[in-house]
């Protein structure tokens, strides 16, 4: 089974997914800003987050790319994974709308609320009402034809949906709380200069932290999804190997979407 991962940032890979994905059979691609028309045939598209916008194509024309292969696979069926960044693309791959959002920044380990369709999903199968999670960003999405709300937060509505066998969070479920305190670390500076508390947001590493196995399970429980749809009933999956295909400049998550 073979999945193709869209990064947009060289430290912001699939995390907890890379090693899920690659347990349930996945050998996993990555593309570093760029989508091939090949794509559309994949097991399973990921699409991760970055500091660009969903609906900025100009200025960031693999944007376009990705799109296209994303409302291609979403007419034909078959499975994508969005993330952040990702799952505004996907929210525009489907119809619908991606926007600068009206309450600012959502930075920080803060807890989402499961809508009824969320606790009833078998796949994502929360054990309580809430979920701490990674949150960074500010653009959100809008009117997604087809799209079952899974989830919210009090600053915004829109954190996760289903649409067929393809899930979006826009919150950071690859990531654990050490790997959003390194995120954290990376852009300390920026953070800072942009008007942000970094101690008090270090102050909410505890409660992600918390919730590092709930959200691991949720994890497993996606890829295990994506799996079956991909592979044979009766197929067996093996641990795969990880390749790059593409590299790109380093760059710090400041000023995300």
């Amino acid at each position: 089974m073979h999945a193709v991962v869209f990064q947009h940032e060289p430290h912001e890979d699939a995390g907890l997914f890379t090693d899920a994905l690659q347990a349930a059979g996945f050998t996993l691609t990555t593309r570093f800003r760029s989508a091939c028309a090949g794509d559309v045939a994949a097991d399973l598209v990921v699409a991760l987050g970055g500091t660009m916008a969903a609906y900025a194509t100009t200025a960031h024309p693999f944007l376009a790319a990705e799109l296209a292969v994303l409302h291609e696979r979403l007419q034909g069926g078959r499975p994508c994974l969005g993330i952040c960044l990702g799952a505004q693309l996907l929210a525009r791959a489907a119809g619908g709308r991606a926007l600068r959002g009206a309450a600012g920044t959502e930075i920080g380990g803060l807890p989402i609320a499961w809508t009824d369709a969320g606790r009833a999903d078998p796949v994502l199968a929360p054990t309580r009402a809430e979920l701490a999670v990674a949150q960074w960003h500010q653009d959100t999405w809008r009117d997604v034809p087809g799209a079952v709300p899974l989830a919210e937060s009090p600053r915004y509505a829109q954190q996760a949906f289903r649409i067929g066998p393809s899930f979006a969070f826009q919150f950071h479920l690859e990531l654990d709380a050490a790997r959003f305190a390194r995120w954290l670390e990376l852009d300390a500076e920026g953070l800072t200069a942009a008007g942000h508390d970094l101690a008090a947001l270090q102050a909410t590493l505890p409660a992600l932290a918390a919730d590092d196995v709930a959200r691991a399970g949720m994890v497993t429980r996606l890829a295990a999804h994506f799996a079956t749809i991909a592979a044979p009933a009766n197929h067996a999956p093996a641990a795969a190997p990880h390749r790059r295909s593409d590299s790109g400049p380093t760059r710090p998550p400041s000023g995300r979407t």
